[in-house]
């Protein structure tokens, strides 16, 4: 074969895979932007190490984010007004998003707060949170159209949630980590204010221990798609996949409906969670 036919079939071999991954994060229902950030990023298999920081900052104020912001790998953690790592409600964050914001190559300590808050579509990329305080990261944008890309990173230690998704749109969690959580994600169960919520979450690994990988509301029509998510240390299954509740907006507490996929609400199929 001569080398510009070679050149010819490398490309041909490029292009089919580039076809395939826009195809498979079309399945997902990503679109647009969405596609472009899955597709570049979600041929990893394993998960990764922690990082070591390098170097670290108190945070005493909210550090409020609009473009884009490089931790650079410096670990945050909380002080003063910003010192508590408990799991009261209400706590400011470390950092703050605004809408359309990107968040990236940060770790965050203890004390962590309420972790980060989007007020509107934002990614966060490479980012770890050590012992999470309230929540991890909280999504609050208002507007349907609205993406939260999560890329990269991890979380390990959250008594509860590590992602709660308490605004509308789409979340989208990619090559992210857990280990020792109550709830990978949580659409909000009993906001004042409540939204039709999608969560995709693809080439995720899980370690246990941990109550539920996703918790959706399925009287409001959220929706939850696992794809590739591998879970650790639970050979009896104990953590439950997609678990659905009847949400409301009146602060009680939801009632649990069912878990598994349903072909509704949880969609996905056996093949799509792997126990090593």
């Amino acid at each position: 074969m001569t080398a510009r036919a070679e050149q010819r079939v490398r490309h041909r071999r490029r292009v089919t895979k580039r076809r395939a991954l826009i195809a498979g994060a079309s399945a997902l229902g990503l679109t647009g932007a969405a596609i472009v950030t899955t597709t570049m990023l979600s041929t990893a298999g394993a998960a990764s190490s922690w990082p070591t920081a390098k170097g670290s900052q108190a945070v005493s104020s909210t550090i409020k984010v609009t473009g884009t912001y490089d931790g650079k790998l410096k670990k945050f953690y909380g002080s003063g007004e910003l010192g508590g790592s408990g799991q009261e409600e209400g706590q400011d964050p470390i950092f703050e998003l605004a809408d359309g914001a990107v968040l990236k190559n940060v770790i965050i300590g203890s004390p962590a707060a309420d972790g980060v808050h989007c007020k509107g579509s934002c990614t966060l990329q490479n980012v770890w949170w050590l012992d999470v305080g309230e929540d991890a990261a909280t999504f609050k944008g208002k507007s349907a159209s609205a993406v939260y890309t999560v890329y990269g990173g991890g979380a390990k230690n959250a008594d509860d949630k590590v992602l709660q998704f308490n605004g509308a749109g789409k979340l989208v969690v990619t090559k992210f980590q857990v280990e020792n959580f109550g709830k990978l994600v949580r659409s909000c169960g009993n906001c004042s204010t409540q939204y039709k919520r999608t969560i995709i979450i693809n080439d995720v690994d899980v370690t246990a221990p941990g109550k539920s990988i996703v918790g959706i509301n399925s009287n409001y029509g959220d929706t939850a798609a696992l794809r590739n998510v591998r879970v650790h240390g639970d050979s009896g299954k104990k953590i439950k996949t997609c678990t659905r509740f009847q949400g409301n907006n009146t602060g009680k507490e939801p009632k649990e409906l069912g878990s598994g996929p349903d072909g509704t609400s949880c969609l996905f199929t056996a093949a799509d969670i792997s126990y090593e």
